[in-house]
């Protein structure tokens, strides 16, 4: 599948897992308005951001374009994790299970996101999420 693959391609020491869903609320919320679709996933909690990095929205391609791949390749392996828009997120990790808490991270925070977003929750503040970022050694930029 050429969006796993992307992955493994741009990410070859970090991805040994790949794992791609269509997650309830990280879809509902990839159908909404975005800022900022390099880091699309509200930070909410950290421990999205220390799973997770910062998550970019991809555009809506038909399932299986090989679109997809070359998006996700045009990324250059800075993003462990993607969203692609009215479909569902792709994440890589270093492990099966790695990945799958990340995914499940992910599912978490966009529910999260989904459920207050008409409430104008409190995010973490860009200091915040730095001092996060230097402490887990998060991929970030």
């Amino acid at each position: 599948v050429p969006l796993h693959q992307a992955f493994y391609n741009t990410r070859a020491d970090k991805a040994g897992a790949v794992v791609h869903l269509h997650s309830c609320y990280s879809t509902a919320l990839s159908l909404l308005p975005c800022d900022d679709i390099t880091d699309w996933l509200p930070h909410l909690t950290p421990y999205g951001i220390m799973q997770l990095g910062k998550v970019r929205l991809i555009p809506y391609f038909i399932p299986g374009s090989s679109e997809i791949g070359r998006t996700i390749e045009g990324l250059a392996g800075k993003h462990a994790a993607v969203m692609l828009a009215s479909h569902g997120p792709v994440i890589s990790a270093k492990t099966l299970e790695a990945a799958v808490y990340a995914a499940e991270e992910l599912e978490a925070t966009a529910k999260l996101a989904y459920l207050t977003r008409s409430l104008e929750p409190n995010i973490l503040s860009n200091e915040q999420v730095q001092e996060i970022v230097k402490q887990y050694n998060v991929e970030w930029d």
